[in-house]
């Protein structure tokens, strides 16, 4: 029996369990990666305002980079208790209500910058910070799975690569206009604009996304399915050096890029700019790679992250050693979210919501533990010893790839099935 047609663009091409592949289909999936760069815009934009807001609040660079913690921490708990709460609803409806809940937190983000205006306050900061996280971890743990489910098998690798290039493409744009309207306008207004984005977004995902119906409900017992996979728990495992090592050096990026580098503010936003735009082209690449090795992709990924930090503090100054970091730096970080998404899909092929959830909280309590471990060193040793702590953190999740990540379980990403 035919389906009356919809005024939704995506629901008139929905078979059984299936999306055909067609332009309607890849819409969808882009409107996924708009909310993907929405999210991440607002989650990093404290990096390239950093030192902005730590001087308008009165607070050191350290202690400024609880910003990007606070998320981590809430987020590291919101991902596996929204996707058990959320049991049988339809992935559309849970993807709009954190969009919303993005905008609410947007808001209140705003409402937090006037009041500093009148009466600075750091803690109201991280307040709105920490509400930021619930969107974080709950978009985490579905749009990935959401987004394959759009597609037919053979396209899965490519999916999720356009998903996660909202990553880099907010760090193309959102993170360099951020510091650029934050230079010309103040900080705060950079906020208020990522506020109309978040409108934006969710105006196009409720036009866009067709029903997208979860398999099967996750109770909080399946959360533990991919505890008892051997490369489920390598990945967890590798994800906490890695990422942990990341943020202690990506969350004072700016700092670096001014006192080792001693580059001015223009020059700064234009590293940034190359950075998010490797990083992007960097996306693309991993999505090819991961279909063929996720575990040489993330590999890569670790020695290439690596080699940039360590190679910051021997380098020298000036924009040219700079801009050589900041590229080897932004293709390991276009590699990242892509071998790391692919490593724990490819690990729990048979639960792959359970297997994101699991890798959102690797991820932020990560990120959280990261942003506070290189907060701490730059405070009291400064920034080249957080770099050279960042670099060997990476290095050991080298060596746990490439020693425990030998044996692979579950199928290959591109053969994953519905």
């Amino acid at each position: 029996m035919m389906n009356a047609p919809s005024s939704n663009p995506c629901i008139d091409d929905l078979s059984p369990g299936l999306v055909k592949t067609t332009r309607s289909a890849w819409l969808a999936v882009g409107s996924i990666a708009v909310g993907t760069f929405a999210m991440v815009s607002t989650e990093f934009m404290p990096i390239g305002l950093l030192t902005d807001i730590a001087r308008g609040l009165n607070v050191s660079d350290g202690t400024a980079g609880l910003m990007v913690t606070m998320p981590g921490v809430l987020a590291a708990f919101a991902g596996p208790a929204l996707i058990v709460a959320s049991g049988k609803l339809d992935r559309r409806t849970v993807l709009i209500a954190l969009t919303t809940l993005l905008i609410a937190l947007t808001t209140l983000l705003i409402a937090s910058n006037l009041l500093a205006a009148f009466a600075p306050n750091f803690g109201t900061m991280l307040v709105a910070r920490l509400l930021l996280g619930l969107c974080v971890g709950g978009f985490w743990t579905f749009a990935p799975a959401a987004a394959t489910q759009l597609v037919p098998d053979a396209s899965k690798a490519r999916a999720m690569s356009l998903v996660l290039a909202g990553v880099s493409a907010a760090t193309v744009l959102g993170v360099p206009a951020g510091s650029f309207l934050g230079t010309l306008f103040g900080w705060r207004a950079s906020f208020a604009v990522t506020g109309a984005l978040a409108a934006f977004v969710l105006r196009v995902q409720l036009w866009l996304l067709p029903a997208i119906p979860p398999v099967r409900a996750i109770g909080a017992r399946d959360l533990l399915t991919p505890l008892t996979r051997r490369m489920a728990q390598v990945g967890l495992l590798a994800v906490l050096f890695f990422i942990a090592g990341h943020f202690a050096a990506y969350t004072y990026l700016k700092p670096l890029l001014q006192q080792v580098f001693g580059l001015e503010p223009n020059a700064v936003s234009t590293l940034l700019l190359v950075y998010g735009a490797v990083g992007f082209i960097g996306t693309f690449v991993g999505g090819s790679l991961v279909a063929r090795s996720v575990r040489g992709t993330t590999l890569l990924a670790a020695l290439m992250l690596a080699t940039a930090l360590l190679l910051s503090t021997m380098i020298g100054s000036g924009f040219v050693p700079g801009a050589i970091v900041v590229f080897i730096w932004g293709v390991a970080f276009g590699l990242i979210p892509v071998a790391l998404t692919g490593w724990m899909m490819e690990a729990v092929p048979d639960a792959p919501e359970a297997g994101q959830a699991l890798l959102v909280s690797g991820f932020q309590v990560a990120i959280a533990s990261g942003a506070l471990i290189g907060g701490l060193t730059v405070d009291n040793f400064g920034i080249s010893s957080a770099m050279v702590l960042s670099g060997v953190l990476v290095l050991i999740a080298a060596l746990i790839v490439g020693t425990l990540g030998r044996a692979r379980g579950g199928a290959p990403l591109a053969a994953i099935p519905e």
